[in-house]
């Protein structure tokens, strides 16, 4: 056993010892953690990590000269939805659900994925498959494996709501056919645990579920809704979650959803464009990321509008106001667009230009993606800085975001594991 411990450590010296080495020399470099811009620096790279950055040169088995470039690292959607493409209408839903088979949607998932990575969005976190079962743990493993290229991903699996509580309505259809939903239904505390279970037998990384429902605007301009669950049911999620060492990432709109998802222990809180001042002291009194996915809410809005449904509108109409007010009482704000909400050619960076308009430096902007979602997924140090010991996650263009945030909507070179994937 000795000798066949020695002869494997061996083999692993000689193959860490072999890996290759990659100098990048970059025209200029972002430091996402204080936003200071450096130039004429190289970042060394061996296997899939950084292992130093320098104004010096070094010796390196191979050299990319990015030196007309602003380099920075891979950014960090944490709200996507790789195997939807698109649903302005119940239609557009439906349509996906009922008449695209999974594996037909797990081939379109490959080109989402890939289409993430492209962008420049080496890290993705993907809240639920809308229908399409465990699709989201296949394309994480294919990923993985080296199957197809795409980001590292985190996948939630099904969400989780409450029996007859979300689409797709049995009611308009033949009543007696049975048809599938776009997540898992649950009734009571038991079936709650039971599902949070389930879905991390079956892989899910993070646990999703629906606060609320029934949006709806008062007379005062501020937003209510019906809660989801019971306060047993949402508080059994919450415990089980946490308990297997998991996360609750919570899709709330108002304090009805947004309130009792944060008392039940979430983690995030997902869209909540109806937020009050309560929710915002709440969430920056106790940590709580917030990813507003702007553009989806204005790319339904007029839609969704005509055919009788404007509660979209009316969040547009007060969504600034929200997020600078949110921002001022120190909510923290993670990168997060729900595309695949809308259609995955559509740009994935443009929530930025929002973020810029609405208040944000571009560099604060930029580190909503990088820094800050890293630590929403609990990989600071690890994924969205150039540093040492950091993954080979790099990203390149040739104007400078810290002057042109739209330059996001137009990434030039990206690596990821130091390898390199668009150039």
């Amino acid at each position: 056993m000795r000798q066949f411990i020695t002869i494997a450590f061996v083999i692993i010296s000689v193959s860490l010892s072999a890996q290759k080495t990659i100098l990048i020399k970059c025209g200029k470099l972002l430091d996402t953690k204080t936003g200071i811009v450096s130039e004429k620096q190289n970042v060394l790279i061996k296997g899939n990590q950084i292992v130093s950055i320098s104004s010096s040169s070094v010796a390196a088995d191979s050299i990319i000269d990015l030196s007309n470039y602003f380099v920075m690292p891979g950014l960090i959607d944490c709200h996507t939805h790789v195997v939807l493409q698109g649903d302005i209408t119940s239609e557009d839903y439906d349509v996906q659900v009922l008449k695209e088979s999974i594996p037909y949607r797990a081939i379109r998932g490959t080109k989402s994925v890939e289409r993430a990575l492209l962008n420049g969005f080496t890290t993705i976190r993907d809240l639920g498959t809308e229908g399409a079962g465990f699709t989201d743990v296949d394309l994480k493993k294919a990923v993985n494996k080296g199957v197809i290229n795409g980001p590292r991903m985190w996948v939630s699996t099904l969400a989780i709501n409450t029996t007859g509580h979300y689409p797709i309505k049995t009611s308009d259809y033949a009543w007696e056919l049975k048809l599938p939903k776009g997540l898992q239904e649950i009734t009571g505390a038991d079936e709650a645990r039971r599902a949070v279970r389930q879905q991390i037998e079956q892989g899910a990384d993070w646990i999703k579920i629906y606060a609320d429902r029934g949006y709806y605007r008062l007379s005062d301009g501020s937003f209510r809704s019906i809660p989801n669950f019971t306060t047993e049911e949402i508080s059994a999620i919450g415990d089980e979650t946490i308990k297997s060492r998991k996360k609750l990432a919570a899709h709330a709109m108002t304090r009805d959803g947004i309130i009792a998802a944060i008392n039940a222990g979430a983690s995030t809180i997902e869209h909540g464009s109806g937020m009050d001042e309560e929710c915002m002291k709440l969430m920056a009194d106790k940590g709580i990321f917030w990813c507003p996915t702007l553009f989806v809410n204005e790319y339904v809005a007029e839609g969704r509008a005509k055919l009788g449904s404007p509660i979209n509108l009316y969040f547009q109409q007060s969504i600034q106001a929200t997020f600078k007010k949110a921002i001022k009482m120190g909510v923290r704000l993670a990168y997060g667009t729900d595309i695949g909400g809308y259609d995955w050619g559509l740009p994935q960076a443009k929530d930025f230009t929002y973020f810029v308009d609405w208040g944000l430096t571009n560099v604060q902007a930029i580190q909503t993606a990088t820094t800050t979602a890293a630590e929403l997924l609990g990989m600071q140090g690890k994924i969205g800085e150039i540093k040492a010991g950091a993954f080979a996650d790099i990203v390149a263009l040739k104007k400078d975001p810290t002057k042109d945030i739209t330059a996001l909507q137009q990434v030039d070179w990206v690596m990821k594991d130091g390898k390199v994937f668009k150039n």
